[in-house]
């Protein structure tokens, strides 16, 4: 019987899982989040539906970035007029991410409404890949069309990039820390291996099938590596597992990040900008906050 082939270590939380069906030669990547996840939700006091919008936001882009080569930062924002007016999530391409939610807390559904319609309201979604100064921005975007996060992306696949694609998302609590977990598996244009175009029809939706056969429980569950996920869902077929990638939390705002943009202001604005003497500045990512008085003001537009 086919089992589980691995081309790397064993993947545990806060991880991108690449993995391979054998049996049809469609490809997939598992996300799943642990402390990295509940690092970037409890940064603000979010209300639970906001923050588990933006856990599986934060799985959303790990997944999208790490389909991709890149150099930079790739980021994905949703904006709409509902009470969750912008999220946004980036992912360095050595695995750094941050996130956050901007919200309106009076607006928020009294009936425990969580799908994107109620929260996100009308809208886009989009991806950016930047790469520095001297190079070209890549960016795609798409209507938010669907109730879930996952519909959106699926909508765009379908749209834009003519992709076959599945997709599952989940973001929970699990005790006092929040986790996050996805599965994608794609259809390539290529197939892996020539095959009668019935066969892989029949693959695909059977692909389809057992991916929606993992519960949110599952996706989330510490006690459940994906590499052991991905075995329970495709291990009739055979699943190779490639080499993960590791994923952590963190932000990209310091202080001298902070200087850079305050020098690039006109003086005046900075002058209004004062409480109390200082400039404040909060990192709307992380809550850092930054404090600069007359003194190491007169530095920074010294620079």
């Amino acid at each position: 019987m086919p089992g589980i082939a691995s081309a790397g270590e064993p993947a545990g939380d806060d991880v991108v899982q690449p993995f391979q069906i054998e049996r049809s030669g469609l490809r997939g990547r598992m996300v799943r989040l642990g402390a990295a996840v509940d690092a970037i939700v409890t940064r603000h006091p979010y209300p639970e539906p906001v923050a588990t919008l933006l856990g599986e936001s934060v799985v959303l882009a790990a997944m999208l970035a790490s389909g991709l080569k890149y150099d930079g930062v790739f980021t994905l924002q949703s904006k709409g007029d509902g009470p969750v007016s912008l999220m946004a999530v980036d992912v360095t391409a050595d695995g750094n991410m941050r996130g956050y939610a901007r919200y309106d807390a009076a607006s928020l559904p009294c009936d425990g409404r969580r799908d994107v319609v109620a929260l996100v309201g009308a809208g886009h979604l989009a991806f950016t890949v930047d790469q520095g100064e001297f190079t070209d921005r890549y960016q795609g975007i798409v209507a938010l069309t669907g109730a879930t996060m996952a519909d959106c992306l699926l909508h765009y696949f379908r749209q834009s990039e003519q992709i076959d694609a599945g997709l599952t998302l989940a973001a929970a609590r699990a005790g006092p820390a929040w986790r996050a977990g996805g599965l994608m598996v794609q259809r390539l244009p290529e197939p892996a291996r020539a095959m009668p175009a019935s066969d892989r029809e029949d693959d695909w939706r059977r692909a389809m099938i057992l991916m929606g056969s993992a519960t949110e429980r599952e996706l989330v569950d510490p006690a459940l590596p994906p590499n052991d996920l991905l075995f329970r869902l495709f291990h009739e077929d055979g699943v190779r597992v490639f080499a993960p990638k590791a994923l952590r939390a963190r932000c990209r705002c310091s202080r001298a990040r902070v200087a850079g943009m305050l020098g690039a202001l006109p003086r005046d604005e900075i002058e209004a900008l004062k409480e109390d003497g200082r400039v404040h500045v909060q990192c709307e990512f992380c809550n850092g906050s930054y404090s600069f008085d007359d003194r190491q003001l007169e530095r920074v537009y010294a620079i």
